[in-house]
């Protein structure tokens, strides 16, 4: 069993050769996970082509929604984005807030961080910066957004409680979330689980969509709502390199499902949530 530290490295280290990866194989894979599908084209990312401010060199095919669209975000408002890539999410979010707002990527690859302050320069965006860090420990001081976004990343984090403290300090009071990520209902057959590549792309690291939930609501967010969902089929092909045919037969017909979520939350006005440092 690897803990939590071993894990987030195996994710750094998948992350950091997704970074130099092409788009194409990112999008026919899981997650940027590899073992590319021949039978789907774009397992899991949505089509941001037609989102203002979306940046073809900053999309990797590495998400599971479009958070983005779904953020309320207004002009002026100073946005962050978790595990932020090579910006695309964070471009198109600067679309929104304009010249008068500002967007924070907050991502723990260094290859990540430097692909995305490329992009960021050839595009001359001032107000849009990225900062290395954990997101279970931001590199951002409290109350200081007005909206997050992150896209298929918290699946990614063993401790996705902290995660949600952490959203819930970074917030203003007032200010919301809209987070896509994956989640499950039902089991996920033991031999998904413990394959690392399947971890690093996204699915044998999520949890149960009702436990997800219950971490926000716990975290002190009011207002969640599912914004979005689809159901998420991995291909045969890549699933045999994990099971059976006739385990695959057996998995495509029992009750499991895997899901992209986008949820939506705000953190109160007035709020009293235990260590949320605003009571």
């Amino acid at each position: 069993m690897q803990n939590e530290h071993e894990l987030k490295q195996l994710v750094k280290e998948k992350y950091s050769q997704i970074a130099e990866q092409p788009q194409a194989q990112n999008l026919a894979s899981c997650c940027g996970a590899g073992g590319c599908s021949e039978e789907i084209y774009n397992i899991m990312a949505d089509d941001y082509k037609k989102l203002e401010g979306y940046s073809p060199d900053a999309d990797l095919g590495l998400g599971c929604g479009l958070p983005t669209e779904f953020a309320k975000i207004s002009e002026g408002d100073t946005v962050i984005d978790l595990g932020s890539g090579a910006g695309n999410d964070a471009f198109v979010a600067r679309a929104v807030t304009g010249v008068n707002g500002k967007v924070i990527g907050i991502d723990f690859t260094e290859k990540m961080i430097e692909k995305a302050r490329v992009n960021a320069d050839k595009l001359g965006f001032n107000n849009v910066e990225f900062r290395l860090g954990d997101i279970e420990h931001m590199p951002v001081a409290a109350d200081t957004a007005d909206v997050i976004v992150s896209n298929c990343v918290l699946n990614l984090v063993p401790n996705k409680a902290n995660v949600f403290k952490e959203v819930f300090r970074v917030l203003k009071p007032g200010g919301h979330f809209s987070i896509s990520d994956i989640v499950l209902e039902g089991t996920l057959p033991e031999k998904l689980k413990q394959a690392a590549e399947m971890y690093a792309g996204c699915v044998s690291g999520a949890i149960q969509k009702q436990e997800y939930l219950d971490h926000i609501q716990l975290a002190g967010f009011t207002n969640i709502v599912v914004q979005k969902q689809k159901s998420i089929i991995l291909p045969d092909d890549i699933l045999l390199n994990y099971f059976s045919q006739e385990d695959i037969n057996a998995f495509r017909s029992s009750e499991v499902g895997i899901h992209s979520i986008t949820v939506y939350a705000e953190k109160p006005k007035e709020c009293c949530a235990p260590g949320s440092g605003c009571c």
